[in-house]
C-alpha cells in the first residue's frame, strides 16, 4: 500500500501532450511576441520591449505585417485579445491597459490595474488576464472590472510564471515562462487538466538571438493551434498528440 501510494504521489494527474508540426510559416524576427490572436483570416500580434512595443495586423502565409501601432515608448507591450470589434492590450508594469478599434487601430480606452499585465484572452464574454504570479485574474468584458480571480495548481501545487494565454475549446491554454511548456487550465477551478512539451520545436540552429517560447493562437473554425516565440523567425500550425 505504501509502495502504490508513493507511486500515485510521483505520477503526473494529468494528460501529458507532444505535438506534431502541421505547417511553418514565416515570423517576424523583430517582434518580440507577448499577446497572439486569430481572427477573420488574420493574425493580431501584440509585441514587447521599451521603444518597440506594438499592436500589429499580420498575414498568417507571409508573415507581412498589414497594419502596425507603436506604442508610446515608456510602455513595454504585454497580453492582447479581441473582444467583438475592439483588441484590449495590457502593459507590463505601467499599470494601464489600452482598448483599441478593431478594423482602424484607434484608441477607444485605457483603464488601470494593480501590479504587471503579462498575458490575455477571452471566451467571447469574459477576459482572462495573467500577472506572473499563480492567478488568472477575470474581468467583464464590457467594462473592463475585476470580477474574481482563479488560483492555478498542478497535483495541487501553485503554476507561477504563466504567461501568454489563448482560449482553446473551453480551456485556457498558458505559456509557463522561461519553458518550453504551456499547461490547459481549466476555467472553473483553476487545476491543470494537461501539459505540453514543445521541446525542439524550433531547432537549436535557429535559436540564435530569440527569446523564449511565447504566443499561442486558436483558429476556431478551423480548429487549428499556432504556436510562437518572442524574436522568433518561424510561426507553427501544430497537432497535439497524447505521450
Amino acid at each position: 500500500m505504501r509502495v502504490l501510494a508513493l507511486f500515485l504521489l510521483a505520477s503526473p494527474l494529468c494528460a501529458q501532450w507532444t505535438y506534431q508540426i502541421v505547417k511553418a510559416y514565416p515570423h517576424d524576427r523583430e517582434a518580440f511576441t507577448q499577446g497572439l490572436e486569430y481572427r477573420n483570416g488574420f493574425l493580431y500580434e501584440g509585441t514587447g520591449l521599451h521603444g518597440r512595443s506594438s499592436l500589429r495586423k499580420v498575414k498568417l502565409e507571409t508573415g507581412v505585417v498589414l497594419q502596425k501601432l507603436t506604442l508610446p515608448a515608456q510602455y513595454f507591450g504585454e497580453g492582447i485579445s479581441v473582444v467583438g470589434d475592439r483588441i484590449v492590450q495590457l502593459t507590463w508594469q505601467g499599470e494601464v491597459g489600452f482598448v483599441w478599434g478593431l478594423h482602424d487601430f484607434k484608441l477607444q480606452n485605457k483603464f488601470t490595474y494593480r501590479g504587471e499585465g503579462w498575458g490575455l484572452t477571452t471566451d467571447g464574454k469574459n477576459l482572462y488576464f495573467s500577472d506572473g504570479t499563480d492567478e488568472i485574474r477575470v474581468l467583464d468584458g464590457k467594462t473592463l472590472t475585476e470580477t474574481r480571480r482563479i488560483r492555478v495548481r498542478e497535483n495541487g501545487r501553485p503554476v507561477k510564471e504563466l504567461n501568454e494565454l489563448e482560449w482553446v475549446e473551453g480551456e485556457i491554454l498558458a505559456n509557463v515562462w522561461q519553458t518550453d511548456r504551456i499547461v490547459k487550465i481549466s476555467p472553473l477551478d483553476g487545476r491543470v487538466t494537461g501539459s505540453i512539451d514543445l521541446a525542439g520545436i524550433l531547432p537549436w540552429h535557429e535559436r540564435a538571438g530569440t527569446d523564449v517560447l511565447n504566443g499561442i493562437a486558436y483558429d476556431a473554425a478551423g480548429k487549428r493551434l499556432f504556436v510562437t516565440g518572442k524574436l522568433w523567425p518561424k510561426l507553427f500550425e501544430i497537432k497535439l498528440v497524447k505521450k
